[in-house]
């Protein structure tokens, strides 16, 4: 289900520092809305990981000075979508082989990312969405 499906104006949007010191924030906040949404305690948790391991690789990715934006919907099944993004001067996408990659496609149920040029300046803007859904929801 993509963003347009899911409506822009919907969800909760944290814009931070793209700075490791904020990943405290991001994992709260994807805690509480796995929590509102009756995630069992091991969803939640898994759910916190992906998203520090989604802000993390973004961070290593981005241009200096930047905001990363983190953008959580819940679909109407109950699933979490989450839609992170951050400013790079490189054009490449996360190293799907890395043992970070490996992790978080272990703790969602999908990951997808992309890179796409900048609207404004020079650069790129890198893309990670994934989803989660609670061990009790299954997949239409």
């Amino acid at each position: 289900m993509g963003v347009s499906q899911l409506g822009e104006d919907e969800g909760v949007e944290l814009r931070m520092s793209a700075d490791a010191k904020q990943l405290a924030v991001v994992r709260t906040v994807a805690a509480d809305i796995a929590m509102r949404q009756d995630f069992d305690l091991d969803s939640i948790e898994d759910l916190k990981l992906a998203v520090d391991e989604t802000c993390s690789t973004l961070i290593t990715l981005a241009a200096p000075k930047v905001v990363l934006s983190c953008r959580f919907v819940v679909a109407q099944d109950g699933a979490i979508h989450v839609f992170a993004q951050v400013p790079s001067n490189g054009s490449a996408p996360p190293d799907r082989e890395s043992f970070g990659w490996r992790v978080l496609t272990a703790l969602v149920d999908s990951v997808t990312t992309w890179v796409e040029p900048a609207t404004t300046g020079d650069g790129h803007v890198v893309h990670i969405d994934l989803v989660k859904r609670s061990a009790g929801t299954v997949d239409e």
